[in-house]
């Protein structure tokens, strides 16, 4: 796999920012194939920084209402991303 086909987007929420207020963290949502052996590849690959240690989760589907239709939302799977001191990723 290419890293543009591991890692989709980085994670702009609330508790993103709060985690990555440290300077360390970077949060990502990733391919639901990947592995945290590839997303390390790709971070360090596409950003060119050194990472520390990486922290993944499957999100889950959550019930969303449009008027009288009720659908769910995607599912995906997040990447806690923690890099090494010193290394910083421009988002």
């Amino acid at each position: 796999m290419h890293y543009g086909d591991i890692i989709i987007a980085p994670v702009i929420t609330e508790k993103s920012s709060v985690v990555s207020s440290d300077g360390k963290t970077y949060v990502f949502k990733c391919n639901k194939n990947a592995n945290k052996f590839q997303i390390k590849d790709a971070v360090e690959k596409a950003f060119g920084v050194k990472v520390a240690k990486i922290t993944t989760l499957n999100t889950k589907a959550k019930n969303k209402r449009v008027g009288r239709y009720t659908g769910k939302t995607k599912t995906y799977k997040k990447a806690y991303v923690t890099l090494v001191d010193g290394d910083k990723i421009e988002l």
